[in-house]
């Protein structure tokens, strides 16, 4: 008998449920361009704008400015690991050859760059 089971609950059974869903992009087109027309056509005849039309056409610009926003000032977080990894290696190989010297050259650097990095 094992120990662990004894505090744990047993998976109890669950169904597996698929909905499958059809995607038509042509008969979605056609949806969007009736609407469009259909905005148009209203604006041209002097009814209001459709206020949930509005709201969600500004969210889809908040969306987008973010989307653009987060791939220009994110570095890539794979080349952010190889530098650091690469300057990891470094170190050790310069400690293990001079020594306590490479130490303090370390600790004499890091301040430098910090300055170097916040100075703009």
């Amino acid at each position: 008998m094992k120990f662990a089971s004894l505090f744990t609950k047993a998976p109890s059974h669950q169904r597996f449920a698929y909905n499958p869903r059809f995607y038509d992009s042509k008969k979605e087109e056609m949806e969007e361009r009736e609407r469009r027309i259909k905005s148009e056509l209203d604006a041209a005849q002097g009814k209001p704008e459709d206020l949930s039309r509005q709201h969600s056409r500004i969210a889809g610009s908040f969306q987008a400015a973010r989307k653009r926003s987060k791939t220009a000032s994110e570095p890539n977080a794979a080349v952010l690991r190889s530098v650091i990894l690469i300057c990891l290696v470094l170190f050790l190989m310069a400690f293990i050859t001079w020594g306590k010297a490479a130490l303090y050259g370390l600790f004499i650097l890091i301040p430098v760059y910090v300055y170097l990095k916040f100075k703009k």
